[in-house]
């Protein structure tokens, strides 16, 4: 019982983490394409990139910090985050897609908030289970808090 809750208690902090890094790139990704007038897939480009950059980047800075190489912390970040970023991002692109006018508010409308927000929040939901699965095996995020 006590080996479960620590390993959801990992699995949701992982999630956490992961997701504040790809909510970072994913929001401002979609303020500028929005903001600019880009296309729905041009936004999306644009926030996924970001959304990868910074998930990445939350991961690498404290490694680095920590007198870590750069050799040797890319390698980690890749093997500890791209699945659930990539979960993240097609689940909320595809709901910000799905629901009618999200793309198109703009952000000066709440409405854009709203979707962006409940995309973001499913995604991180899709995610866990994931990263619980790939935990226990000792893999995703395990192998980042080996670090820690």
């Amino acid at each position: 019982m006590q080996h479960e809750q620590s390993l959801n208690r990992l699995a949701f902090s992982a999630t956490v983490h992961c997701l504040s890094g790809c909510a970072v790139g994913e929001v401002l990704g979609m303020i500028i394409g929005t903001a600019l007038g880009w296309s729905d897939l041009a936004t999306i480009f644009l926030a996924v990139g970001l959304a990868f950059l910074f998930g990445y980047s939350f991961t690498s800075i404290p490694l680095l910090r920590s007198g870590m190489a750069l050799a040797t912390v890319i390698p980690l970040a890749l093997a500890s985050d791209t699945i659930s970023i990539a979960i993240m991002e097609i689940v909320d692109n595809a709901i910000m897609l799905l629901i009618p006018g999200a793309m198109e508010t703009g952000v000066g409308d709440i409405g854009f908030w709203a979707a962006l927000a409940v995309a973001l929040l499913i995604a991180g939901a899709a995610a866990y289970p994931v990263n619980r699965w790939l935990i226990s095996r000792g893999k995703g995020h395990a192998v980042i808090h080996q670090h820690h």
